[in-house]
């Protein structure tokens, strides 16, 4: 390559220089102690990965209610809740002067039955089979429970100033509560909250101001965001835009796009009846990130697809993002932004997913199970395992599903 695009320093809105154009987007750790801390194993993954080359690491999901979990071992940011690791985390992060930003969320319904009897989301609409098996009905939020889920959102950007992380990234995608608030399949409320898309997007409208009230101005907040939900009556690439062009002027330093939900998972494969033009430049959403690219100005972090660097570089200096946004590739190689920032002719390693059994294909997160278990691993100090067995990693969350939902049970 002629000119590594990537090597290029970015600055953001608040005035934060990321050294490069590479983040590490966030991938559930699973990995918190049984009372949601973080402990060394985080120290020693985000250490690897800022000798990685990223110029920016964003956290997995750290939840902003022990109430509402995503996962059984997540960590957790709230009032009345310490942990004395954040410092040594945050600080084993940001070496190599490297960005390190925590991604706080709130999963609404998407809480499996075994940790949430009754979990929340704007209106009481389950999801549909075969994820119902997983997870149970919910309830609507309360005008009172929506206020304090902003106040805890804005509660956990502070904390991950006080502790020495360098930003913060709101979890907007992906069918969270967030997400489940911009949709109009999951949000069907007729308060101030539900409606038109001006109402469906107050919710992370007033999450970002309240933010931004903790952590001042010269602090990155950025936020994930669907391209769409990629379903019938869902959340769409024009009313996407609508949020992005609103968050966008009210003073977002970076938006990362990604697309799809749990019932329509295209952000770990691509839309089935994508553009060959789309597949062969490898990006998901990059025709969308071009499209919005028109309309904001605010530096956009493109996720999902990346394989090669040759197309890294090429939308990188097309313009049409400012940064590549990396999960798998890192979690197999956590070598990968090093290799790309060399110069060299790489190609990402990763391929589809499956166990050989569809009935488990559909109700196991296999994306998000078997590259936990590439992190848990790292965070011990070992190396990645690309040849890991998808079956066995997806049975044994199944049975540990099962177990730790009978311990519960037990437990009453």
């Amino acid at each position: 390559m002629s000119l590594n695009q990537l090597a290029n320093s970015l600055k953001l809105p608040c005035g934060a220089i990321i050294k490069n154009r590479i983040g590490k987007s966030a991938m559930s750790e699973n990995m918190a102690t049984k009372d949601h801390r973080s402990d060394n194993s985080f120290n020693t993954l985000y250490e690897r990965w800022a000798k990685g080359g990223s110029g920016l690491l964003i956290t997995g999901n750290i939840m902003i209610d022990h109430t509402a979990l995503g996962e059984p071992r997540n960590v957790v940011f709230e009032k009345g809740h310490s942990d004395l690791n954040l410092k040594e985390w945050a600080k084993a992060g940001s070496q190599n002067n490297t960005h390190l930003w925590t991604q706080i969320n709130h999963p609404g319904k998407q809480s499996p039955k075994f940790l949430s009897k009754t979990p929340v989301s704007p209106s009481a609409i389950g999801l549909r089979p075969p994820l119902n098996k997983l997870f149970n009905p919910p309830r609507a939020l309360t005008e009172s429970e929506i206020c304090d889920s902003i106040e805890r959102f804005a509660y956990a950007a502070k904390v991950s100033k006080d502790n020495g992380f360098t930003g913060v990234q709101i979890h907007g995608a992906h069918g969270y509560l967030v997400s489940q608030f911009l949709s109009p399949l999951h949000n069907q409320r007729t308060d101030q909250w539900g409606g038109s898309i001006e109402n469906r997007m107050r919710f992370v409208s007033e999450i970002y101001k309240a933010i931004r009230k903790e952590v001042g101005n010269q602090f990155p907040v950025s936020i994930k965001l669907n391209s769409a939900d990629f379903q019938k009556g869902g959340f769409s690439q024009d009313e996407s835009m609508t949020v992005v062009q609103h968050l966008s002027e009210q003073g977002m330093d970076l938006i990362e796009i990604s697309g799809g939900t749990y019932e329509a998972p295209v952000m770990t494969g691509g839309r089935k009846n994508s553009k060959d033009s789309t597949r062969i430049r490898e990006a998901y959403f990059l025709e969308y990130c071009e499209e919005v690219r028109k309309i904001v100005k605010t530096p956009l972090m493109l996720t999902g697809g990346f394989r090669t660097s040759k197309v890294m570089d090429e939308v990188i200096g097309n313009g049409i993002c400012d940064m590549v946004g990396l999960a798998r590739s890192i979690a197999v190689n956590p070598e990968f932004p090093n290799e790309l920032l060399a110069g060299k002719n790489v190609e990402s390693s990763v391929k589809q997913l499956t166990t050989g059994i569809k009935f488990l294909d559909k109700i196991v997160p296999l994306e998000i199970v078997w590259y936990t278990e590439q992190l848990k691993r790292m965070g011990r100090g070992e190396d990645p395992q690309p040849t890991m067995s998808v079956l066995k990693a997806a049975i044994g969350t199944v049975f540990n599903t099962g177990v730790q939902g009978f311990k519960k049970v037990r437990a009453k």
